[in-house]
């Protein structure tokens, strides 16, 4: 493993990876919400979120291996905030192999980056409450927490 990770763009030829990475991600977070379908599992348009000019999808590269992935969408804020526009981070993910040693936030500080280039000024994302590794990852990165979504399953 080379310990010369680079952040680039991803391109359309690297969709074959990345939609695998996107069934990894839906396979971690079945665990964390029950209502998850078990059949087939789409998240993301991810040739979407290429072709778009208001987000962007990162790549993690150890020589020419992908090992991590993340995307920066902007959204449009709730009327009453203080700014109308923001970036909303999701799809991070990275090969069990290289966990630890600190590519995910080399992803999240390329889409910090992005968002700036962008002018947005407000960064958010969500974390499944019980996934302490990634509230702790994302807290180091400067993160606050800040609202926690309630559900409740009712029988019919």
């Amino acid at each position: 493993m080379n310990s010369e990770i680079r952040i680039r763009e991803a391109v359309k030829s690297d969709l074959p990876i990345l939609l695998g990475f996107e069934q990894e991600v839906v396979i971690a977070e079945r665990p964390f919400d029950p209502t998850i379908r078990e059949s087939n599992v789409n998240y993301y348009d991810l040739n979407g979120l290429m072709d778009n000019p208001r987000a962007t999808v990162l790549v993690a590269c150890d020589e020419d291996k992908i090992v991590a992935s993340g995307y920066g969408l902007e959204k449009p804020a709730r009327h009453y905030l203080d700014h109308e526009t923001f970036a909303y981070l999701g799809f991070m993910y990275t090969d069990p192999t290289y966990r630890g040693k600190g590519i995910n936030g080399m992803i999240v500080n390329g889409l910090q980056d992005w968002a700036s280039e962008m002018g947005l000024i407000e960064i958010r994302l969500h974390v499944y409450s019980d996934n302490e590794p990634a509230i702790r990852a994302y807290e180091k990165g400067g993160f606050k927490k800040h609202m926690i979504e309630m559900r409740l399953r009712t029988e019919y």
